[in-house]
């Protein structure tokens, strides 16, 4: 790995989304020469299974017409001409919607999504389809049926990727995507993100519409980018958070949380609060402890130590995790139970397994976690008064070399979890490196509809945790 160069001499693919956009507004660049750059890199990089379709003809058709529009003197958004990924399970028309399984091989959607619609309206770029654990089933990013995409920090150990949004962060940090579009139901953008050192925003659940998309838990599903930085995040949820009459979770949440994404704000240091340790719902290795440290002792010299904060008595981050899980398999098997009971379904045995643990959870269960949710969500609202937003880890080690069995990630779901089931805008941010050079992370939470004031101290925090940018050395896949 590389410490990153100067703003004036980082390679196309390493520029995040904003200079991009601003190269492309000032006529340094064409959309195409951009789009043609990143299409080159994917075909060159197949070992990086960061893609399980990738959509040349179309990228270029839309890349022409942003030049075209531009030409005209329209820009259609503050990205016009930009490249972006999505995953796997969010529908384009014509293109293949596997959800990562092999029992959807060869299914081409008939309709598109809203998010697709609402980047193509802001004249962006579709360089594909992003490889994804099987139904989302998974945070390790594992897909031995269709092939794992693969963490580009060791080109020795085949390492987690991260899951579910697997594709979408690898194809960030690898440089073959500025930005990626993922999902977020126990962890699914945040563990990508961390594990590949990039940022992952899950914005709070109805920011952005899951309309035309493939559901894992209609309860929990949330959409969100992964990006380079916290800027870039922001920028593209602000330009897709909107209410959708097809889509009720947007429709509940409050307008004033859509427009407040648009106006960054100064923060008061005191406004981050840290999750005492005791309250934690995993333990952290030797190396995350370190770099956890490393990141406070950061904070206290930049003047920003946050105060620690002791969540009330009834508010288990442990148990919400469980809690999570009951609800996202229980609704997943109202989606999948048939397919895990079918022998004869193409399914890799651990999703099957994972999906057919939702069919015995009993009615009474799943409405007893619905019932804690609420609570939890309002005692999680009150108990942060006047806090913005509250830091902890997001993963208790870095990547690991994958397991047959999978469960050697576990304690990212553990950590990532609870913020799903509060409903909460988390926010995962690079932190360091461990003792291999694998990324690491933490994360920062704030009650659902804070999404703004988080993204303001995820922003002042961002340089503080990770002062020196680091790039993988790509140059064992020829990149």
């Amino acid at each position: 790995m590389s410490t990153m160069p100067e703003h004036a001499h980082i390679d196309l693919h390493f520029r995040d989304a904003r200079e991009l956009a601003r190269a492309i507004r000032q006529r340094e660049l064409s959309s195409r020469e951009v789009t043609t750059h990143f299409l080159d890199r994917i075909h060159r990089a197949p070992a990086l299974g960061a893609y399980s379709e990738v959509t040349a003809e179309r990228a270029l058709a839309q890349a022409d017409a942003a030049d075209r529009l531009q030409d005209a003197g329209i820009l259609m958004g503050p990205l016009h001409g930009v490249p972006v990924a999505v995953k796997d399970s969010i529908q384009w028309q014509g293109t293949s919607a596997t959800g990562g399984s092999q029992t959807r091989q060869g299914v081409i959607s008939g309709e598109t999504s809203a998010v697709v619609h609402a980047l193509a309206a802001q004249g962006m770029v579709i360089l594909g389809k992003t490889r994804m654990t099987e139904y989302a089933f998974g945070l390790s990013g594992q897909n031995p049926t269709q092939g794992t995409a693969r963490n580009p920090w060791d080109a020795h150990v085949a390492r987690a990727p991260g899951g579910s949004s697997s594709g979408s962060g690898v194809a960030v940090a690898a440089g073959l995507a500025p930005i990626a579009l993922g999902g977020d139901t126990g962890g699914s953008v945040r563990a990508p993100a961390a594990l590949n050192g990039v940022v992952g925003y899950k914005p709070s659940s109805g920011m952005i519409s899951r309309a035309g998309c493939l559901p894992l838990s209609d309860t929990l599903d949330v959409l969100g980018p992964l990006a380079r930085n916290v800027a870039d995040a922001r920028l593209l949820t602000q330009l897709l958070a909107r209410p959708d009459v097809d889509d009720a979770a947007t429709l509940a949440l409050p307008t004033a949380c859509f427009t407040a994404l648009r106006h960054p704000a100064p923060r008061r240091s005191a406004a981050v609060a840290v999750l005492a340790p005791q309250a934690w719902p995993a333990p952290l290795t030797d190396a995350g402890l370190r770099i956890w440290h490393h990141a406070q002792e950061r904070l206290t010299q930049a003047g920003l130590a946050p105060t620690a904060w002791h969540p009330p008595a009834a508010l288990s981050f442990a148990r919400m995790a469980d809690d999570n899980s009951v609800v996202l398999a229980y609704e997943a098997y109202r989606y999948y139970g048939a397919l895990a009971e079918n022998p004869a379904a193409p399914l890799w045995e651990i999703v099957r397994a994972r999906i057919a643990a939702g069919g015995r959870i009993s009615q009474a269960d799943y409405e007893a976690a619905l019932l804690r949710r609420q609570a939890d969500m309002a005692a999680f609202a009150s108990a942060m008064q006047g806090i913005d937003a509250l830091l902890m880890p997001a993963c208790d080690q870095a990547a690991q070399a994958l397991d047959a069995e999978d469960v050697r990630h576990a304690g990212l779901g553990k950590l990532l979890r609870p913020a799903n089931f509060l409903g909460a805008a988390a926010i995962s941010l690079p932190a360091g490196f461990d003792d291999d050079g694998m990324p690491l992370a933490v994360q920062l939470l704030a009650p659902a509809g804070g999404d703004a004031a988080m993204l303001d101290c995820a922003a002042a925090l961002e340089p503080v945790l990770s002062p020196a940018p680091r790039l993988p050395d790509l140059s064992a896949w020829g990149l």
